[in-house]
């Protein structure tokens, strides 16, 4: 029986290698008997079909794929409501002409000729004080062609990752991973919680490391590379371009799968394959981009797995931070403590924004509850006081109208059961900034709270609401 015909046994259709596996079969694209596929996503479907039936396989012809209808596919896929990149292009002015940019940036991708421009950096508050964190903003035809790529990985990869991992994956949210750390603390009727928090992990990212994991799965040639160029591209800033050793800027479209790429392999393997088997008792992961939190029944499997982390980490170029890495007792209170014992007795943990903690339930059990870290909840207040005090000149049915946006988004996040004190705290603060800056619009501006509340009556601001019941 031919070796081209995909139908065989899965040890024939791998024909495994060495590392990898290089097949003649309809799937590769370079051969006579390639088929043609008749959407993208039939076309993904076939991948993460491959993918998923040969877990060993090294992909060497993915890039014929990217066809006009699979850029489209991206554009449509791409923001179009972003800032523009250091060439000034919106997503307007490039859909004036879209086949033609479309088919442009398709022969260039392909004959190699294309050059990923440097990424405009600009800085977001980050914490408290003056702490700021770097975003790299890419061109629009750069988000395109990275949307493109990010596809293609994507079919591969959804394969492989570990189900431990929610970040900035298909079908998977942050929501999810907190109902499953969740459901697992309290499986394990509390535990011992190592909490990671890696410095500057998207500035720091090796890209020898991240290339050698990358190549396990992926060895074409174009989508290599064009992966070396981005990871090249360098940042401008201040009107200067600077090179970049390592790192993936975050804001890129595909910096997150690579991300999750990189930690995939570095972490999650790691910890399913040698850490899991030489503890004692019960364990579990769970993982939102570069944040982590590591379960343990015991102490002592707690403590030496802590001990490990920072050689671990060292090994492939990445920096624990000394004092948020740390080991936490959080194990569940005895049924006789008080709530006030309880909070001495027990630790709290934060992740991915909320502030994890025993509490009794309305029938007086212990339950994991969760609340939105304070110097998250902070941070935005700042956000909104900023904000306000920026536009506070503008109409105040305009302002009323953004304000709402902006309450919702932060409910739509943090509106989880038991969080009711946090959304009040929010919402009510929110209320008292915004009659702040109106009084501050003129001299004869001030505003009585009686005259506010009338106000609020004609263009009230949205009340606390739980959108998720986790």
């Amino acid at each position: 029986m031919s070796r081209a015909w995909y139908g065989q046994t899965k040890a024939t259709k791998c024909g495994r290698t060495g590392s990898g596996c290089r097949i003649t079969d309809p799937f590769e694209g370079n051969m006579p008997s390639a088929q043609k596929l008749d959407s993208v996503s039939t076309k993904r479907e076939r991948i993460a079909t491959l993918a998923k039936e040969c877990p060993e396989r090294a992909f060497t012809s993915l890039a014929h794929h990217i066809d006009e209808a699979w850029l489209r596919e991206a554009y449509t896929q791409t923001r179009r409501d972003g800032s523009p990149g250091v060439d000034g292009q919106t997503a307007q002015m490039y859909a004036e002409d879209l086949h033609v940019n479309l088919r442009s940036l398709l022969n260039r991708a392909k004959d190699g000729t294309y050059k990923a421009p440097s990424v405009r950096r600009v800085y977001i508050p980050k914490g408290r004080g003056d702490a700021r964190r770097p975003i790299g903003i890419p061109t629009f035809e750069d988000k395109v062609l990275q949307r493109a790529v990010t596809m293609v990985l994507e079919s591969v990869y959804e394969q492989e990752f570990h189900p431990c991992s929610y970040g900035f994956r298909p079908g998977r949210s942050a929501h999810q991973a907190l109902c499953s750390l969740r459901e697992q603390v309290m499986a394990m009727k509390g535990c011992w919680v190592v909490e990671l928090d890696i410095r500057s992990f998207f500035d720091t990212l090796d890209h020898g490391h991240l290339r050698t994991f990358l190549r396990r799965r992926i060895r074409d040639g174009v989508l290599s590379r064009l992966i070396d160029k981005w990871l090249k591209a360098g940042v401008m800033e201040g009107g200067h371009r600077r090179r970049t050793t390592a790192g993936t800027p975050q804001g890129g479209v595909i910096s997150p799968l690579l991300a999750n790429v990189y930690l995939h392999h570095m972490l999650d393997e790691w910890f399913e394959r040698e850490v899991r088997p030489r503890i004692r008792g019960a364990s579990s992961i769970v993982r939102y981009a570069d944040d982590a939190v590591l379960c343990f029944k015991h102490q002592r499997d707690a403590e030496r797995v802590m001990a490990v982390l920072p050689k671990r980490f060292g090994r492939y170029g990445l920096n624990l931070h000394p004092v948020k890495t740390r080991k936490v007792a959080f194990e569940r209170p005895p049924r006789a403590a008080s709530s006030r014992q309880a909070r001495r007795m027990t630790g709290v943990f934060d992740f991915p924004g909320f502030r994890h903690y025993w509490c009794r339930s309305r029938r007086s059990y212990w339950v994991v509850k969760r609340k939105t870290v304070p110097n998250r909840l902070s941070r935005t207040l700042r956000s909104m006081r900023q904000w306000c005090r920026q536009h506070q000149h503008m109409p105040i049915e305009w302002q009323h109208q953004v304000l709402c946006q902006k309450i919702r988004g932060h409910y739509a996040y943090y509106g989880i059961i038991g969080n009711c004190g946090s959304l009040n705290s929010f919402f009510w603060e929110v209320r008292r900034i915004w009659r702040e800056r109106l009084s501050r619009r003129s001299r004869k501006a001030y505003i009585p709270w009686p005259r506010y509340e009338e106000m609020l009556k004609r263009m009230p601001l949205p009340p606390p609401r739980i959108v998720h019941s986790l």
